[in-house]
């Protein structure tokens, strides 16, 4: 068998995987490209990566576009952690500016909220100490 002609490109609709890409991107609607984005934020802001996280994403911004591509480069070797429809329409959306600026305000939201939380959790946490404080001076 020769192999050669396997990478001649003699007919023009021979498919190839940008085409599939772009055709996946006009299907998925506005609220699955927010849903993939809160789901990226959330995971950054729990694994308390906000600050760098938005720190690279506000640096490279311009680079959005290469970005995109380096995902799309990188497909092969992620397959195997990530679900590969999602990992496919993040790397699509992160080649647009915007879908950055989405990503970056969602985080400092998601953390802003964290945040608060925490405080509110560890000052229930001192209020409990203290109150086991008081009873042991009461004994």
């Amino acid at each position: 068998m020769k192999w050669w002609p396997l990478f001649r490109r003699e007919s023009v609709g021979t498919p190839s995987a940008i085409p599939a890409l772009e055709a996946s991107a006009e299907e998925a609607s506005d609220d699955e490209d927010q849903a993939l984005i809160d789901a990226v934020a959330e995971k950054i802001v729990r694994k308390h990566l906000s600050v760098p996280a938005i720190f690279f994403l506000e640096s490279s911004k311009p680079l959005a576009f290469l970005g995109g591509q380096l995902l799309i480069f990188l497909e092969p070797f992620v397959q195997t952690l990530f679900n590969f429809k999602q990992y496919q329409r993040f790397a699509l959306l992160m080649e647009d500016r915007d879908s950055w600026e989405r990503l970056v305000r969602r985080i400092e939201d998601l953390e802003t909220d964290y945040s608060e939380k925490e405080k509110q959790a560890k000052a229930a946490e001192k209020q409990a100490k203290e109150a086991q404080k008081q009873a042991k001076k009461k004994e």
